[in-house]
């Protein structure tokens, strides 16, 4: 695919120094650009590159001014980072402009379809689906019973969708994600044989949130795991059964939420992040990666350690964490000081 530099140019509404129809049809950094790709330049620290780039276009700030010949043509523009972001954004939707029902494919006469539906190959949607308009389920993708899809919202390939799930507008599924599988639930008996407890609740995903690959959300044994709007979910996450992660609360990968814990909402959780059942956490709450949530956390906290406490008494702490060795020798010689002392 194709774009001259004029076209671009429009999209972002820049202003062309150099050759307006000269073409681009890929992608690159600076400092390793080629003939026929297209880079941008807002980081002062790469200047340099901009006079030895062989990109064929490059996005720069209205107020950058030559010192030097250039070979590149330059599209100028009031932010050349956010400029760059929105024609990645324009080419991503380009890319993906998928439509119509690949064979083999099934999707259910029960099922409710609409407009500008893509069905990639064997993927399977269930009875009684309700999917709405530019819905995109890319191959391999599992869609059960009475799963509701709204609006612009995208599949991709090998992820399940369990029965009873709900999906927002603007969504997005990445590859392998698992949404509405059972919950941890089990009970013991007598002989400590645990028996399975039914998981009859559902997943309730709102709009605008992101899924990322192999995360997975468990349905709630009564009720529903909620994800609010705006949430985004790094890759490899769980989330038990009744869980729910308050609007716009971002999550890095490998955090792990145990069951019918209430995550506020503007949290930012790290990476690694180990959160025990049916505790609180506040609004607007920072967790640093690998700490370990044992209780309530109220809201505006910063906090990190396993278990976690406060951000600034782990660091004060954390100086003389990696002092003990010296320390303990210290003491070790002040006791002996001591005894000789007592013993005069």
């Amino acid at each position: 695919m194709k774009f001259t530099a004029n076209q671009i140019a429009e999209i972002l509404e820049g202003e062309i120094d150099g050759d307006k129809n000269v073409e681009v049809y890929k992608l690159s950094k600076i400092e390793e650009g080629e003939d026929g790709s297209l880079t941008f330049l807002s980081n002062p620290k790469y200047t340099q590159y901009i006079y030895s780039t062989k990109a064929s276009v490059t996005i720069v700030n209205k107020s950058f001014i030559p010192e030097s010949t250039i070979n590149t043509t330059l599209i100028k523009v009031e932010d050349a980072y956010k400029a760059f972001s929105k024609l990645l954004a324009f080419y991503d939707e380009v890319k993906s402009n998928k439509s119509g029902i690949e064979t083999p494919s099934y999707v259910s006469e029960t099922s409710r379809i609409g407009k500008n539906l893509y069905v990639g190959a064997f993927a399977y949607i269930g009875n009684n689906v309700i999917i709405g308009d530019n819905v995109k389920i890319y191959p391999n993708v599992y869609i059960g019973d009475n799963v509701v899809l709204k609006d612009n919202t995208t599949i991709f390939a090998g992820a399940k969708i369990y029965s009873e799930t709900i999906i927002g507008k603007s969504c997005t599924i990445h590859a392998g994600a698992i949404i509405g599988a059972d919950g941890f639930g089990f009970a013991p008996n007598e002989e400590g044989v645990y028996s399975k407890v039914p998981q009859i609740g559902n997943v309730i995903i709102e709009d605008f949130v992101d899924i990322g690959a192999v995360t997975t959300i468990d349905r709630a044994t009564l009720g529903s795991t909620i994800i609010r709007k705006g949430v985004k979910l790094d890759n490899q996450i769980q989330v038990a059964h009744n869980v729910e992660i308050g609007s716009n609360t971002v999550i890095a990968a490998q955090t792990g939420i145990a069951g019918s814990t209430k995550i506020g909402e503007n949290c930012m959780i790290g990476g690694q992040v180990g959160i025990v059942g049916h505790i609180s956490i506040g609004n607007n709450v920072r967790i640093q990666a690998q700490s370990g949530i044992s209780r309530n956390i109220a809201d505006n906290d910063v906090i990190q350690g396993t278990p976690a406490i406060g951000y600034s008494d782990y660091n004060k702490s954390y100086v003389y964490f990696k002092r003990l060795p010296e320390l303990v020798g210290k003491i070790n010689q002040l006791e002996k000081e001591i005894i000789a002392l007592k013993e005069k």
